[in-house]
């Protein structure tokens, strides 16, 4: 019975197809822009770097920058640089999500409909990379940074832009399962957002729950350098977390790195223990509920250098 039972689990692996051997559990990821991605995309050894100082600090997941930089597209213009990169990530475990939108192509705008098509062509070019890809060169998902907060307008038209980034991560979703593409899809999204209350598709209810009910995990921008009490990670990232476990979703939680005039936002000022130390606890608070991803840390250059800075 045992050789019986042995070898129908062979056939059944085999029915399933190919899988990543050893997939690891994934407990941290990290935001990678412009600069850092096209220097990792052009140069090996700016790549082999790459993976060994991820290697290094328990980082499996890159949000690798995938959109224009510097009059240069290279997810379109040298698509066989994402393919060599992604694969050499992947021979290493390590995952890679396009990351879409940035400061440098004022991507906060794409919630506008005058900028729908913009934002829909970027993450098309996403979809249709991977289209044509071999399995071990495509991206296992992509990361959205389209922040409507940073329009002059906010103050004013707080409401309507939320609603324009809805309507546009609708049609994103939409473009997705038209695409027949299986790659987990999400956005950035600040603490604050359950607090905004909106009516979207004749219901009510908070901006992050929305946005929750859309997406296939959200990456909380959780900015703070501690983690428990009433302006923590834990209370800032509790209902995100708790939401996203009754309607079967992710969050990852996001922590920053860059200085900031307010302290507690960023554990720039602070050494790289005081952040494992306020990381453990917040894992502590969530690891045993399954909504909870990991952390995301922004971002790579900056990280780097506040390690180099700190003893």
């Amino acid at each position: 019975m045992r050789a019986l039972a042995a070898i129908w689990l062979l056939a059944l692996l085999a029915l399933a197809g190919p899988v990543r051997a050893c997939a690891p559990v994934l407990e941290r990821a990290i935001w990678t822009w412009e600069p850092e991605s096209y220097a990792m995309l052009q140069s090996e050894a700016e790549a082999d770097a790459a993976i060994a100082f991820l290697h290094a600090k328990g980082i499996q997941v890159v949000y690798l920058y995938a959109d224009a930089y510097q009059g240069r597209n290279l997810i379109v213009e040298q698509p066989q640089l994402y393919r060599r990169l992604i694969k050499r990530f992947r021979k290493a475990d390590i995952y890679t999500y396009a990351l879409l939108g940035s400061a440098y192509l004022h991507t906060e705008r794409y919630v506008l409909p005058s900028h729908r098509k913009e934002a829909l062509a970027m993450v098309q070019r996403i979809f249709d990379y991977n289209a044509r890809a071999a399995q071990e060169e495509r991206f296992d998902g992509v990361n959205l940074d389209i922040e409507p907060h940073v329009l002059p307008q906010w103050g004013s038209q707080r409401q309507a832009l939320l609603t324009g980034f809805l309507d546009l991560s609708r049609d994103i979703m939409a473009a997705k399962r038209q695409s027949g593409q299986a790659m987990s899809v999400g956005p950035a999204i600040p603490f604050w957002l359950d607090g905004i209350p909106l009516e979207w598709q004749g219901k009510r209810k908070p901006a992050s729950e929305h946005v929750q009910d859309i997406y296939d995990y959200v990456a909380l921008m959780d900015y703070r350098d501690h983690a428990l009490g009433p302006d923590g990670i834990v209370s800032h990232g509790a209902d995100e977390i708790a939401y996203a476990k009754a309607i079967g979703r992710t969050v990852w939680l996001g922590v920053e790195t860059l200085p900031n005039d307010l302290k507690k936002v960023s554990f720039e000022h602070l050494r790289e223990a005081d952040m494992e130390r306020e990381l453990a606890l917040a894992k502590r608070s969530f690891e045993d509920n399954s909504a909870f991803g990991g952390f995301v840390i922004h971002h790579y250059g900056q990280y780097q250098r506040w390690l180099k800075g700190v003893k």
